[in-house]
């Protein structure tokens, strides 16, 4: 186990209702506030009345920044930063899923910063200040309601990238799954897979001795697993959706990754694809982790034997490492495809002619990943095993 520091102040508010307490959590300290969300639904299920009409009765001056997409734009965030700057925002509430909370992030730190906040995603410029940010959860996915992290694409070149600072950490997190039930499946389902790759990139290490965050990993990827079958029975079901907002931010808060070495690459691979077609976050993964699995296994065998066994609960009997590693990577295949997530970039319609140009600007000359350095080249490999 390596060494490690960890640090998440994040207050959760979890369960029914729980957006009632958002005056509470705020509390007596701010007066100016940037609301910040995405298009109408939260308008449609009532949650933005119930937000705005708690706010003034607090007598905060409400600042609304809608309009945010999936796949979150710089432009946008600019210009919340423009808003901020001038009307001299205390805090940024988000009211929506990861794509709603990265931008908040973002547009946090640039309004207390002269530098272009572009330069903070590029030129690996340490985040020094940043306003409070409030989360009121509405997709679980990203996990980005406590986690450090915050993923922007520029318009300019479509560039997606990311930045993490323990600054950008939410003061607090409301989590109540009933916020969910509207979703459409394929959102509830990529946002599943969210959470699932989440796991996946902590949990494929070359770090020795994790047992105790091995076994955080596996139950977290069961729970997910499990309760994503009982939605694919009933998507009303409840209890399964509580289970799921939770793992979404257990997944995503560090702490399955405390004292290993994580990995990343499925990752960086799939922000490209996102940034040049606008695809579903979870989509990408879907699609790039089982390839990125093939393409990888034999890096370290006994990983993915273990995670066969003890995720898919793979009967070795008989097998060989090798065929018993496979199976658990046709099992998870398998998974993906009974909750309607594709598998191979045909799928959704993405030909293989940008393969060059995303592998190029995914790398950028260089390699990513830890559990296998993964070049240029190899990133040709793995949307070939994509396709």
């Amino acid at each position: 186990m390596k060494g490690f520091y960890y640090h998440n102040p994040t207050k959760l508010s979890f369960g029914k209702s729980t957006e009632e307490r958002l005056g509470k959590l705020l509390g007596d300290n701010h007066n100016r506030i940037l609301l910040h969300y995405g298009g109408g639904s939260i308008k449609r299920s009532g949650l933005y009345d119930k937000v705005v009409d708690i706010l003034k009765e607090m007598n905060i001056e409400v600042f609304e920044l809608s309009g945010v997409e999936p796949n979150p734009k710089l432009n946008l965030v600019r210009k919340g930063i423009e808003i901020c700057k001038e009307n001299d925002i205390t805090f940024v509430l988000a009211v929506g899923g990861g794509s709603v909370i990265d931008s908040a992030k973002a547009i946090a730190i640039g309004a207390l910063s002269n530098e272009d906040i572009w330069k903070f995603f590029t030129d690996g410029i340490d985040v020094s200040d940043a306003l409070p940010v409030g989360v009121i959860l509405t997709i679980p996915a990203t996990g980005s309601e406590s986690s450090p992290s915050t993923v922007i694409t520029n318009e300019d070149g479509m560039l997606k990238r990311s930045l993490d600072s323990d600054l950008i950490r939410p003061e607090f997190a409301i989590l109540n799954p009933e916020l969910t039930l509207t979703l459409p499946d394929n959102q509830t389902f990529a946002g599943i897979m969210d959470i699932i790759s989440h796991v996946l990139e902590r949990y494929f290490t070359q770090t020795d001795h994790v047992d105790l965050t091995d076994n955080l990993c596996e139950a977290t990827l069961r729970s997910t697993i499990n309760n994503a079958y009982r939605l694919k029975e009933n998507t009303m079901n409840l209890d399964a959706r509580a289970e799921i907002m939770l793992s979404g931010t257990i997944a995503h808060n560090g702490i399955l990754g405390i004292g290993r070495e994580e990995d990343w690459a499925s990752h960086r691979i799939g922000h490209e694809l996102s940034a040049l077609y606008g695809t579903t976050h979870g989509v990408t993964l879907s699609i790039i982790f089982p390839a990125w699995m093939k393409y990888v296994y034999k890096e370290n065998l006994d990983r993915f034997v273990r995670f066969a066994i003890e995720v898919f609960r793979v009967d070795g009997e008989g097998k060989t490492l090798e065929e018993i590693a496979l199976e658990g990577i046709k099992e998870f295949e398998s998974f993906l495809e009974d909750t309607n997530m594709p598998i191979r970039l045909s799928e959704i319609g993405i030909s293989v002619d940008q393969f060059e140009l995303m592998a190029k600007k995914c790398t950028n000359g260089g390699t990513i990943g830890s559990f296998k350095k993964i070049n240029e080249q190899d990133v040709m490999n793995i949307f070939e095993l994509a396709k």
